[in-house]
């Protein structure tokens, strides 16, 4: 299975970015999320919300 979330530590070391700020970040992210009405879990955000924040992805169907 395919993973639906990313972790502080991943988003770390994608964006080369120290712990704290990664953890800001998926602060930040989850916030927006729990905003539109979505449940959120600390410490992750899902990963298309991340894409699409972050590189401008639209994120539909079957990705690999």
């Amino acid at each position: 299975m395919r993973a639906q979330f990313i972790t502080a530590e991943e988003i770390q070391e994608i964006m080369n970015v120290s712990r704290s700020k990664a953890y800001q970040i998926v602060r930040e992210l989850n916030k927006e999320l729990k905003a539109m009405g979505y449940i959120t879990i600390a410490g992750k955000c899902p990963i298309q919300f991340f894409k699409q924040k972050f590189y401008g992805l639209q994120i539909g169907g079957d990705e690999n």
